[in-house]
């Protein structure tokens, strides 16, 4: 479907009206998790996740089903989000650590230029050519504060010093729940209250159910609680300043969590991210679940037609400010995702289509989707590669060995959720896998997404990650560099965004 600059023009000139004639344009907060995967936390049914904060604010706003990242792989995810683009279309910021063209706009810049007072707080992760950080943020902190390295540390106090006479856009990002589980050394029980029960953790059926797995799980679900516990702190900073009711907070994470067959996975276990909204002033209906697709490059077009600053031209998403008004409005009938290098050699694509239909292209078969080097250097790996040893794996977890892997996928996500089943032959699916072929070409060509010959290999071991399981020394030294996707038809000039 084509863009429709119309809808666009009349969403925001409906909203700056109403908030200029109110003298109040809407305040914002991104809360973005550090590698955490769309079920982990209480409120989209996960009894072993405690995250009660996060919880209260599901309830009393809005909660999204299906919404869907671009990348599950950090840097790469994070770009596509601040830019509002595909991460192909982002140069060489779609794969893991390169930087954003110069000639992109961070989108915060141009709130700040609309009188707005922007900050970053926690990890970024989203470097650029020629950087002008300063004209993008008005305040940067890091992600370190004494008994606290998760990211977390300095969100409550810029909220507490913040200008009262402007709005605000924060983008308060934590590094948990990265690995390295820091918060397990620096863990407060008089806040976060107990560690979590590794006997308590729900274990995905792609993982075995193993003391170690569990523990390593829990460990994971530490990070989390903290992170929700200074969402808590904001919150009632913010309610203390009474600003509460006219702000839009996000709640979402960058990539699917750190252990096999999620981060840097197109299927949904990697690319789904939880996605909780909480606007008093401007949700019609508290306590909705929404089940409409949505986009993470949809984030940017919304946060400034509500803001009421124009929407530039490189922007590839579409404002779902209309779902906010009415959940059930249709807003897309197609989500995109990649997957490109991440320590790893890789080309994967993905869409989703408005009804659960989920189909995979994969121009690197002949390798695994191993995840990256911190999953497969974590024992919950190694405990699945002492059991692929035994042959004792099931079909999910054996999954994440697969070698080679099938060029193309296609799954029926509403009777196969975990995506175990593929589709492709059956011939009661073959309408389905016509049109997302269809749509999937449309969108790489519009898109000006390529496979490049010249592409970046591994730099990390495949059997034990950080360790060269030859010399068993750690790797170290420059990574690899080769063209990005898209390199040869320069995507990163194309603001087309393919089918929607």
């Amino acid at each position: 479907m084509a863009r429709t600059p119309t809808l666009f023009a009349f969403l925001a000139c409906l909203f700056t009206v109403s908030f200029a004639s109110a003298a109040d344009r809407p305040n914002f907060v991104v809360f973005i998790a550090d590698d955490v995967s769309w079920n982990d936390f209480g409120c989209y049914g996960n009894e072993g996740a405690r995250t009660p904060r996060i919880d209260a604010l599901a309830a009393d706003g809005m909660q999204f089903s299906k919404a869907y990242l671009t990348a599950s792989s950090c840097s790469p995810s994070r770009c596509s989000i601040i830019t509002g683009r595909y991460p192909h279309n982002n140069g060489a910021a779609s794969e893991l650590h390169r930087p954003l063209p110069s000639h992109l706009i961070k989108f915060p810049k141009l709130l700040r230029e609309a009188g707005y007072y922007t900050a970053l707080a926690g990890k970024d992760h989203m470097p650029q050519d020629s950087a002008d950080e300063d004209a993008v943020w008005d305040e940067k902190r890091g992600i370190g504060v004494p008994g606290n390295t998760g990211g977390e540390g300095h969100w409550v106090d810029i909220v507490q010093k913040r200008p009262k006479d402007k709005p605000f856009f924060f983008w308060f990002a934590a590094t948990d729940a990265h690995r390295g589980w820091n918060a397990d050394r620096e863990w407060k029980a008089d806040q976060y209250g107990e560690k979590h029960d590794p006997s308590d953790v729900e274990v995905p059926p792609y993982l075995r159910d193993t003391p170690e797995t569990r523990d390593d799980l829990a460990s994971y679900h530490n990070e989390i609680t903290r992170f929700d516990y200074y969402i808590g702190q904001v919150v009632d900073e913010l309610k203390k300043q009474n600003v509460l009711d006219n702000t839009l907070i996000f709640v979402m994470a960058d990539n699917g969590r750190p252990f096999p067959r999620a981060k840097t996975r197109v299927h949904d276990s990697g690319m789904k991210t939880p996605f909780v909204l909480h606007w008093p002033a401007g949700i019609e209906k508290p306590g909705t679940k929404c089940d409409r697709l949505v986009s993470v490059i949809d984030i940017c077009p919304t946060v400034l037609s509500l803001a009421g600053v124009e929407v530039p031209a490189q922007v590839q998403g579409y404002s779902f400010a209309e779902l906010l008004k009415d959940p059930i409005e249709q807003h897309r009938h197609y989500a995109f995702s990649e997957h490109n290098w991440h320590d790893y050699e890789a080309h994967g694509r993905a869409v989703r289509d408005h009804q659960g239909m989920l189909y995979i292209r994969n121009a690197r078969p002949d390798k695994a989707w191993l995840g990256p080097a911190d999953s497969v250097s974590s024992v919950s790996h190694q405990d699945l590669q002492a059991a692929l040893a035994d042959g004792t794996l099931t079909a999910p977890q054996a999954d994440v060995f697969l070698e080679p892997r099938p060029k193309e996928e296609l799954y029926d996500t509403r009777k196969d959720p975990l995506q175990t089943n593929n589709l492709v032959g059956e011939g009661s699916y073959a309408k389905h896998l016509a049109e997302l072929r269809n749509v999937m070409d449309q969108w790489q060509k519009e898109t000006g997404d390529s496979v490049p010959e010249n592409y970046t290999v591994d730099h990390y071991d495949r059997e034990q990650g950080y360790i060269d399981s030859k010399t068993g020394e750690r790797i170290r030294g420059a990574r690899p560099y080769g063209d990005w996707s898209g390199f040869d038809r320069k995507s990163d000039e194309i603001n087309q965004p393919g089918p929607r």
